[in-house]
């Protein structure tokens, strides 16, 4: 068990990732007049803020993703959730049952953590690639697509963030080849169609990419048939690659139960097997890694989290200055 640290910011509920999951929790948390403190170490909004236009959120015909994290993080501001950067580093807990929680710009205690870290994308590991990110090497077809304008791109792929950030891409490419491992797309059915019918994309099948060519910039790509062995080359000025996401369990590990891809086991109330602390969105384990679902997900450990802190500590919830919004 931990020491209390006297020192750390007091809070009823710390939530850990702005996404969707960490921002739907935090306006529940907020309004239910719990103290409650979002810490994000990137750009609030997570992946969705990087995602040129969210077509499937319930009632919403189209959004930049941008926008709609911004809304959604200010309505949570307006009832009092604070929001504070940093990387958290550790959580344990104390023995009085309050989580404390470790970061490069602080520490915070909280009677109830929701985690809601989100994933990083994976990496191809091949030579060039590190080496020539940014500079012709992306993860964000929206914060690079127009730098390639009627030039020829790769697109590494084929589930949907391929497809929907390939879709993306060919607005401005002359030509975007999807090179995809398998002799068929996983995406769904619908962007499968939408790619399908894009002029501007073909298919590499069967094929990997072995290493990324280029001195100062991308100029092409290596790559290996793997039902022939051929090896060949692509001719491409950009890199996109899309091949999928870990999740930010690393500082979790040996703490909470977690399946072989690191994501967090939860019940159906988000709940993990330590009293207190919950998982919300792409962090979890089973999550269909959607906007929706996400804000359910974290919609859900806050209200638990509420009736947890009652339980556990009988305290009534705080209201903030900055929470003292008429409902």
């Amino acid at each position: 068990m931990a020491e209390i640290d006297t020192d750390a910011k007091q809070c009823d509920i710390v939530i850990i990732g702005g996404g969707p999951a960490g921002l739907a929790a935090g306006l529940y948390a907020a309004r239910a007049r719990r103290s409650t403190l979002l810490i994000e170490r990137k750009v609030t909004g997570g992946q969705i803020a990087l995602t040129a236009a969210v077509e499937n959120y319930p009632g919403i015909d189209s959004i930049n993703g941008f926008d709609l994290a911004d809304a959604m993080h200010k309505q949570a501001s307006k009832y009092g959730m604070e929001t504070a950067a940093g990387d958290v580093s550790a959580i344990e807990q104390a023995a009085d049952g309050t989580h404390l929680v470790q970061s490069n710009e602080g520490a915070y205690a909280a009677r109830a953590v929701i985690l809601t870290g989100g994933a990083d994308y994976d990496k191809l590991g091949v030579p060039g690639e590190e080496r020539l990110t940014g500079f012709g090497v992306s993860y964000c077809a929206t914060c690079d697509a127009a730098f390639y304008k009627d030039q020829t791109v790769a697109v590494i792929g084929g589930g949907d963030a391929a497809m929907d950030e390939g879709l993306f891409v060919a607005r401005y490419a002359k030509k975007v080849l999807v090179v995809h491992r398998r002799d068929e797309l996983r995406a769904s059915a619908i962007l499968q169609e939408r790619a399908f019918a894009e002029p501007k994309m073909e298919f590499v099948w069967n094929t990997v990419v072995e290493e990324i060519v280029g001195d100062k910039t991308v100029t092409g790509i290596r790559t290996k048939n793997l039902v022939t062995g051929e090896q060949g080359s692509l001719d491409v000025t950009g890199v996109f690659i899309f091949i999928g996401m870990t999740p930010n369990t690393s500082y979790l590990r040996e703490k909470l139960r977690m399946d072989g891809g690191g994501h967090v086991l939860v019940n159906e109330w988000m709940e993990t097997d330590v009293p207190g602390l919950f998982a919300a969105g792409d962090i979890r384990a089973n999550s269909a890694r959607q906007v929706v679902t996400a804000a359910g997900d974290g919609v859900t450990a806050s209200i638990r989290a509420d009736h947890y802190i009652t339980d556990a500590f009988g305290t009534k919830p705080t209201i903030a200055a900055a929470a003292a919004v008429s409902a």
